[in-house]
């Protein structure tokens, strides 16, 4: 007997990390629950993390962050009674906010459906609770991915358990305009949102110099803004080996990613988009705490530093050859 579908949005809006957090609690309800038609809300500049499961049927995409400058203009009016009409007139079961912001439950409001979401010791903002029909407890401080498990477990009534799955498939057209690239190399990420995060730029010509010296592989230096390439320049600079890419879009960085031999960065979305698509990978943390927002760890991704804490050139080279020799051993 075919089970009847269940239509439901998911709103995640941002940002890169929280959206690719979000992968595994999908694959576990693609397995336990194969009767639901889940849709996701999310910012545009993101959608791509969106349209690396093949568990999502549909994407909605708001350009909140252009609008909230241009609230008075039209175009910014119409855009977002666009939006407000296609939600509704999807005829939604059921809404879950995971995020758990005023914000985002705000635009799961606009689906017209009953809303879960974490509950007012749970959620980031407590009073976005206030907009859900259904409420959910998950204890803050722990890991992004399984509080997003539990959160989908308890409203979709099946138990989470075992190893996290993104369930990540790179879309064919997922390279486009990304040619030429050597047959083997490694990803450095050496940029992320904060200066605080950032490993010391000595240490990365050291790492990048002795990974070459191990096997004679060039390294790929991605970017996303000026003062980002400019660093990956000077890198390139220093180090001939050293190459830096042209401006991609994430489904080019995540194919990028997943082609490499490994990948070591520090924390960034982009270090969680490889953890999703599977590749041995070192994360470097000196002022977060990778208990939260490290990579999910497995035989061949790992954290290391934390708070406070600067990891030297021979732990991360060594726990990489660590990753990569248990990859190796995997497959």
């Amino acid at each position: 007997m075919k089970l009847s579908t269940m239509k439901v949005l998911l709103v995640r809006l941002s940002s890169m990390g929280d959206l690719i957090h979000t992968l595994p609690a999908i694959t576990d309800l693609s397995r336990y629950r194969p009767d639901i038609e889940l849709h996701w809300l999310c910012e545009k500049s993101f959608a791509d993390i969106a349209r690396l499961h093949p568990f999502i049927k549909h994407i909605h995409m708001l350009e909140w962050r252009k609008w909230r400058t241009k609230l008075f203009q039209s175009d910014t009016w119409r855009a977002l009674g666009s939006l407000k009409t296609d939600l509704r007139q999807a005829h939604y079961q059921q809404v879950v906010d995971s995020q758990g912001l005023i914000k985002s439950a705000v635009f799961a409001k606009w689906a017209c459906a009953p809303i879960g979401g974490l509950d007012w010791h749970s959620a980031r903002e407590p009073l976005a609770s206030c907009f859900y029909a259904n409420k959910f407890a998950v204890k803050k401080g722990e890991d992004a991915v399984w509080r997003n498990r539990q959160l989908f477990a308890q409203m979709f009534d099946y138990q989470a358990d075992g190893a996290p799955d993104f369930g990540a498939v790179m879309p064919e057209n997922a390279s486009g305009s990304l040619k030429h690239l050597p047959e083997q190399y490694y990803v450095a990420l050496h940029a992320t949102s904060r200066d605080s995060k950032l490993w010391a730029f000595g240490h990365w010509l050291k790492f990048l110099n002795k990974l070459y010296e191990s096997d004679g592989l060039p390294i790929m230096l991605p970017w996303g803004n000026l003062a980002e390439k400019q660093r990956a320049e000077q890198m390139a600079d220093a180090l001939p080996f050293v190459r830096v890419c042209a401006p991609l879009t994430l489904l080019q960085l995540a194919d990028l990613l997943a082609k490499s031999r490994a990948v070591v960065g520090v924390d960034t979305g982009l270090l969680h988009l490889a953890n999703a698509v599977n590749c041995p990978l070192v994360g470097i943390y000196t002022d977060s705490d990778p208990m939260k927002t490290g990579v999910q760890s497995s035989d061949w991704a790992k954290s290391v530093g934390g708070v406070g804490q600067m990891p030297s050139v021979n732990e991360v080279f060594d726990l990489l050859e660590i990753c990569l020799k248990n990859k190796f051993q995997a497959d």
